[in-house]
């Protein structure tokens, strides 16, 4: 786990080091693990395994007397020492979006005298989190240091939000699990000035009433293709890394060759690969980093290195036959020949809730679901490389929230709902209900679109409370989207939680109604919550699947990449197929122009059904999980419901699997954090304290009074 930390108050010295290098007398605290990258009166620290070349830091020169200039960034960043420069001096004068403009995914830090700006990027995958802290305010791109600074106790509301409404903003506000600890929202930097604070916002926020000037389509397009083209390049063109130090090879195993044998010990394989799962977006990311042009020192500008090929990793689920179709087009993609590819094939000890360690496994900053997939992710991703590429967020960042339709009514763009309609319609196949679904969905989209904000979520707050009495959704692309042309939905966990948990999430939606705020359009404002919690889950995946000197790279979560997707037309991204396409014209744009019958055909049913069979596999696990858990201790859940709900669904009920993950892993993260041992700082004034879930009672009593 690699993080930044660093505070600034109104104390000139805190007894940190001046100077980077310099000797440890005198620091009265410290994070554990740290690199100082600069000292007081307001010192930033890089702590965990960062690579020399993951850490630049660019300083100005100034006249004497002048405040000192001088910028940090964090991360895999693609922009030159004279363009660091640059955005540095753009900074001291004010212009922040300078600083997440470059290439790639990193955090940048500036420091102009006492005044220190700390950017988080658009979708929310390098957040920054803040504090107040002796006299001033703490910052960090990790929330738990920060609780174990202010010995933070559990914020259960926070916990209630994340479970009732994790794809409303309005509901998680600007908190975290920890009490005091607070997050800044994506596309917003943290201004700090001898500890006095300020959050703005550095990006431009559409108006609700009038539409943002559109690009015409096929600039839109080739927008998206060179952010992505360059985002895969900086990666491409950074400095290559072999893992550190193996445990010693045991030897020739049967049926094992040298990169099984590599896995099975936990270590990834010296250069870059990419995963090929089958499906558009990991497709995409493999052909381009196998064969992009214009590389220095390639077998005629091309490859990955000269003589190199790209590994190319597909997970086979042995439990499951319902992903023939993406191993046969991972198949057939990885006869390029600047590709290798690696099959990794598991059975029931990789599926979903398999090998739950209760307490001892990986702590993360808080919960997601991908904390019951920790034995299937770390498999897949052992097998990778050192720099490994992976396509989440792609249908986040390229595809149209459903409710964007809405926002075509609003600019009367009546026409534009005709297709993706009748593909709703379509995939609900030939029965009488199929014929209602085009004019169910427009109604719902103009009742959206003629909703306002405060309207849409007082309505969701009124209907919040009896979220534990709703039947089970169907499972059909129409109904889901009626469900999302909404301002505010509940969440797929939000049946099971009690109903004092669902009132105090209600009474956050009731505030948020009446609280000014800069509206944005009901389509985009989803889309972005969407994309901002699934980023915030890749975070989490990266945190609890981690394997030691691997990087995981999703350059479509990069802030190039989500501002081109930005600028498409909402005509086009609400059109079936249009991620598909836009990609497909992405791999033309670099030469690759053969591609496998059912580009872009969606998996989901895949997931789904491994999902239910790990669910049946490891029930008697999950049982005990909630035979006594402390969700119930904290007055959200009660367990016997849980227990019977877990039962239903490995029978084959159709209940929201969504929301079971949802469950497990907030009870597993509780579990975990309550084990843990230790705190993130040392030295003479570091709290003795850790940041530990003992508020879980106290918080039961505070939503049942």
């Amino acid at each position: 786990m690699r993080w930044l930390v660093g505070w600034s108050s109104i104390a000139a010295s805190f007894g940190t080091v001046g100077a980077v290098g310099g000797s440890d007398e005198g620091r009265t605290m410290h994070p554990v693990g740290s690199q100082l990258l600069w000292g007081d009166p307001d010192p930033l620290w890089a702590v965990g395994d960062w690579r020399p070349d993951e850490i630049r830091t660019v300083r100005v020169d100034t006249a004497e007397g002048a405040p000192t200039a001088r910028l940090a960034v964090l991360g895999c960043c693609g922009a030159t020492d004279e363009q660091l420069r640059v955005g540095l001096l753009a900074a001291r004068g004010g212009a922040l979006r300078h600083l997440t403009a470059w290439t790639g995914s990193y955090t940048a830090v500036v420091q102009i005298g006492r005044r220190i700006t700390v950017a988080g990027d658009l979708a929310g995958a390098r957040p920054v989190f803040y504090t107040p802290w002796a006299g001033g305010t703490a910052y960090a791109t990790a929330a738990l240091p920060l609780a174990d600074l202010i010995e933070a106790q559990l914020d259960i509301g926070h916990l209630a939000a994340l479970l009732a409404c994790p794809e409303t903003p309005e509901a998680l506000r600007d908190g975290t699990p920890y009490e005091g600890v607070k997050r800044i929202p994506p596309g917003h930097a943290l201004i700090l000035r001898e500890g006095s604070r300020e959050i703005t916002g550095y990006e431009a926020v559409a108006s609700l009433a009038v539409a943002a000037p559109e690009l015409d389509p096929v600039s839109a397009v080739d927008g998206v293709r060179d952010a992505l083209v360059e985002a895969v390049r900086a990666r491409l063109l950074a400095p290559r890394h072999a893992p550190e130090t193996l445990p010693p090879d045991p030897g020739p195993v049967p049926g094992m060759g040298p990169a099984e044998r590599r896995a099975a010990r936990g270590a990834p394989v010296p250069g870059i690969g990419s995963d090929l799962s089958g499906g558009s977006a990991s497709a995409t990311l493999a052909l381009l980093a196998a064969g992009l042009p214009g590389l220095p020192g390639t077998i005629l500008g091309h490859g990955t290195g000269a003589g190199e090929r790209l590994l190319a990793v597909t997970f086979n689920d042995l439990t499951t036959r319902a992903h023939e179709d993406e191993l046969e087009r991972a198949r057939v993609i990885a006869t390029n020949p600047r590709l290798h590819h690696v099959v990794v094939a598991a059975g029931e000890e990789a599926l979903p809730y398999a090998d739950l360690d209760l307490e001892s496994g990986p702590l993360t900053d808080e919960p997601a679901p991908s904390l019951v997939l920790v034995e299937r992710n770390r498999r897949r991703l052992s097998a990778g490389s050192a720099d490994h590429f992976v396509g989440d967020g792609a249908r986040q960042v390229l595809d149209a929230h459903p409710a964007r339709l809405a926002d075509l009514l609003i600019d009367r763009r009546r026409r534009h709902l005709v297709r993706p309609v009748a593909a709703l319609a379509k995939a609900e196949g030939p029965s009488a209900h199929s014929l209602f679904v085009p004019l169910t969905v427009y109604r719902a989209a103009r009742r959206l679109a003629r909703t306002s904000y405060r309207t849409g979520l007082e309505a969701a707050a009124g209907r919040l409370p009896d979220a534990n009495r709703l039947t089970p959704d169907l499972d059909t692309p129409a109904d889901a989207s009626l469900a999302a042309l909404t301002w505010s939905r509940p969440g797929p966990a939000a049946r099971w939680l009690t109903g004092e948990a669902l009132a105090e999430v209600s009474v956050r939606l009731q505030e948020a109604a009446i609280r000014p705020t800069s509206v944005q359009r009901p389509g985009e404002a989803r889309a972005r919550a969407a994309l901002a919690r699934h980023a915030a889950g890749h975070r989490i995946l990266e945190q609890a699947a981690e394997v030691r000197s691997q990087r995981l790279h999703a350059p479509f979560l990069d802030n190039q990449v989500v501002r081109a997707a930005r600028a498409l037309p909402e005509s086009l991204r609400v059109q079936p197929g249009a991620r598909a396409a836009i990609l497909r014209r992405v791999l033309a744009g670099a030469g690759i122009h053969e591609l496998p019958p059912g580009w872009g055909t969606p998996s989901q049913a895949t997931s789904t059904a491994a999902t239910r069979t790990g669910l049946r596999a490891s029930l008697p696990e999950l049982i005990a999980l909630f035979d006594a858990p402390l969700l119930a201790d904290a007055g959200l859940v009660e367990a016997r419901v849980v227990r019977k709900a877990l039962r239903a669904a490995s029978e084959g009920e159709p209940l929201p699997l969504d929301g079971l993950a949802d469950l497990a892993s907030t009870e597993l993260w509780l579990r975990r954090l309550i084990s843990r041992r230790g705190t993130c700082w040392t030295g003479t004034a570091a709290p003795r304290q850790r940041a530990v879930a003992g508020g879980v009672a106290p918080a039961r009593r505070s939503l049942q009074g």
